[in-house]
């Protein structure tokens, strides 16, 4: 369960720390042709996100690696699972159909909740 864990969690820090720089940092017109809804929200709305996905990315790896505060893993994966339940709303209701991506990392990050409870 650990190494599944390490598996999963790495992959997904990974992910959301690349895509959570790119939303804190990057210009809309940048950002437009990988993620078309970024015209809909305000930007501090955007770079927030960017800066709750980096965080996130953080709190999967960071906690458990140096021992301090484990069971943050379990916190940070539970805000990553919401983050991604209210991102398929977000895609659906601006006419987006492409939710596979969000349906992919909403079930990997609840997996990584269950995983995470072996610091509990």
């Amino acid at each position: 369960m650990n190494i599944a864990y390490w598996i999963l969690a790495g992959l997904l820090a990974l992910f959301y720390a690349y895509g959570g720089a790119l939303k804190a940092v990057r210009s809309r017109d940048r950002l437009r042709p990988m993620m078309a809804w970024v015209d809909r929200v305000p930007l501090p709305v955007l770079r927030g996100l960017g800066v709750v996905e980096v965080l996130g990315a953080a709190g999967l790896v960071l906690p458990p690696l140096t021992g301090v505060a484990p069971w943050l893993a379990l916190v940070a994966a539970v805000g990553l699972t919401v983050l991604q339940a209210g991102a398929i709303p977000m895609h659906l209701t601006g006419g987006d159909r492409r939710i596979e991506l969000n349906a992919g990392l909403l079930v990997a990050a609840g997996v990584t909740v269950w995983l995470a409870t072996v610091w509990l």
